[in-house]
């Protein structure tokens, strides 16, 4: 059996580990209670940047490793404190990295949640090793703290590893609207007077969930599977002109889709709408 084949049979096992869950489950359940006001969540998933904030965070401790262990090969007189330095400033980037990732992992279930726990213990191990590898140096240790610093490098790579299939193999973090099928022509949902007042509706458009919503004589389309994990929207609920998800709290503006609270990072797709002969018909928003 080549590596490949045992790495991969390492993250089944993970994914089916169901004794991960008695850490997991309470764990995530605290860290979305710490989470759950707005401003936090908005910060940590990257709501105000329109982007997740995880995956653009990690790259900044991993670089400052990576940069110190090239420094550690080379062997120059001026290196080991370039070096040391960059261990320490990559340790400390390591803390909003891991913030935003645990408040992104808390969303998640399952599979998913039982790779991301093993993901998150193999980074803290890491940083601690890190850590320690600064410490050593400052104390004249060289060679202790490049070894310490290997192995924390090390674990990192494996934590990556499993962050990479997380993202892309399980779809976690991923826009779930990304991929739908953009719709050009007028596309009648429904007539106008079946639709209540301020209550979502599910309908299809050329097989394309969509969510329609009349509020007084406007009536708003968004996609129907929220962005953030695929969660049926017209099951939300509706406040201020706004659409929250049903499944982690997303909430997004009627009139363009942008993402006001987090998770979700990114704006909902918003369809242009117009009413003919007591009709909604609706297209993809163009651009």
């Amino acid at each position: 059996m080549g590596v490949l084949d045992r790495v991969g049979r390492a993250v089944r096992r993970i994914e089916t580990a169901e004794a991960l869950d008695r850490v997991g489950t309470p764990l995530a359940t605290a860290i979305s209670w710490a989470t759950r006001p707005a401003p936090v969540k908005n910060a940590l998933s990257g709501t105000w940047l329109g982007h997740p904030l995880h995956p653009l965070l990690t790259d900044v401790p991993i670089g400052n490793w990576i940069a110190a262990a090239a420094l550690d090969l080379t062997g120059s007189r001026v290196s080991p404190a370039a070096a040391r330095r960059l261990v320490g400033f990559g340790t400390l980037a390591a803390v909003p990295a891991a913030m935003a990732g645990a408040s992104d992992w808390a969303d998640t279930y399952g599979p998913e949640q039982r790779d991301g726990l093993v993901h998150a213990l193999a980074n803290l191990t890491a940083v601690s090793l890190q850590a320690a590898s600064y410490l050593a140096r400052r104390r004249g240790k060289t060679t202790a703290g490049i070894a310490l610093s290997a192995g924390g490098l090390a674990l990192t790579t494996a934590a990556a590893y499993l962050g990479g299939h997380l993202t892309l193999v399980r779809g976690t973090g991923v826009n779930h609207a990304a991929f739908q099928e953009p719709v050009t022509e007028w596309t009648d949902v429904g007539a106008v007077a079946d639709l209540p007042q301020d209550k979502p509706v599910a309908a299809t458009a050329a097989g394309v969930a969509v969510v329609i919503v009349r509020r007084d004589k406007e009536v708003y389309a968004l996609s129907g599977t929220c962005v953030h994990a695929g969660g049926p929207l017209a099951e939300g609920s509706l406040a201020d002109g706004s659409l929250r998800c049903p499944w982690h709290g997303s909430v997004f503006r009627l009139s363009d889709g942008k993402a006001l609270r987090g998770p979700a990072a990114t704006a909902e797709p918003a369809w242009q709408v117009r009413l003919a002969n007591g009709r909604v018909q609706v297209r993809s928003t163009e651009g």
